[in-house]
């Protein structure tokens, strides 16, 4: 009888190779289902996927079967431009009283604002409209947002009425945080959070990751949608950047809510606190 030097955990990897091939073949078709509903997760927010759905697997193995089936997310590569609607001091500054402070154990305690550009139509007759959503930094969850043509004040102070008037009755009191931009400044803007008993708070000039968490939510917005399709109207952009938040808020799971969407996670949470 031959006796060949063979490590262990290799000789039972030959003796279930079938079993395992048989194993990588279903989690494959797993994972392409979950990346046709969700074409720009990567293997991190796959791995939650597969485990929110019961699967044992190891996050190392699904990056593995992903890039050996050219399945990682292309959504990340195109660099956004930043709208800037600072005109200088027209109105009301405000401190900053967030201060960086992002996190909060609280629903509706931190919310922040600010405008974007989304853009369509080719390079040479290339549009722009504006995307202007309300945060709350509890979850992430998009709690109200509008989308024009022209950033004006009105503009910007409608998803901020919609927003506050939807607050349940709280506790403590909310604080609406955005950048030095000329909306923010405005008299109708200070009225309208001093109707509802709200704190405003402003980034310093030209500090953009005092806003990180707006920042990085129009980073995935845009990368997820404007960057991967050629829209060709204001209908077609609006509508799918309608589309994309609805998605955001409900679907689209994040690694710091422990796999949750945002609605998910604000559900659960507050089910557990009541």
């Amino acid at each position: 009888m031959k006796v060949v030097d063979l490590p262990k955990s290799v000789y039972f990897y030959y003796q279930n190779y079938e079993e395992i091939k048989q194993s990588d073949r279903d989690l494959i078709e797993e994972i392409k289902a979950i990346k046709k509903d969700n074409p720009a997760y990567g293997y991190r927010r796959v791995y939650l996927e597969l485990k929110n759905s019961g699967w044992k697997v190891n996050h190392k193995r699904v990056q593995r079967i992903m890039q050996e089936q050219n399945l990682q997310s292309k959504a990340y590569t195109k660099k956004s431009r930043k709208y800037n609607s600072y005109k200088g001091t027209v109105g009301k500054i405000a401190p900053n009283r967030l201060n960086r402070r992002f996190k909060t154990d609280r629903p509706y305690q931190k919310l922040t604002v600010d405008v974007t550009e989304l853009r369509w139509g080719d390079k040479s007759t290339e549009h722009r409209c504006y995307l202007e959503p309300v945060m709350d930094l509890y979850s992430g969850e998009i709690l109200s947002f509008n989308i024009d043509l022209h950033p004006t004040v009105y503009f910007a102070l409608k998803p901020l009425h919609e927003a506050l008037k939807a607050l349940p009755e709280l506790p403590y009191r909310t604080t609406v945080h955005s950048d030095q931009g000329f909306q923010y400044q405005h008299h109708s803007w200070v009225k309208e959070l001093k109707e509802h008993h709200v704190f405003q708070s402003m980034s310093r000039k030209a500090t953009c990751l005092d806003n990180a968490a707006m920042e990085s939510f129009f980073h995935l917005l845009k990368s997820e949608t404007v960057h991967l399709y050629n829209y060709q109207s204001f209908e077609e952009v609006a509508q799918a950047a309608a589309d994309w938040i609805s998605y955001y808020n409900n679907d689209r799971i994040k690694e710091k809510l422990g796999g949750k969407s945002p609605v998910r996670y604000r559900l659960l949470t507050t089910e557990q606190v009541a």
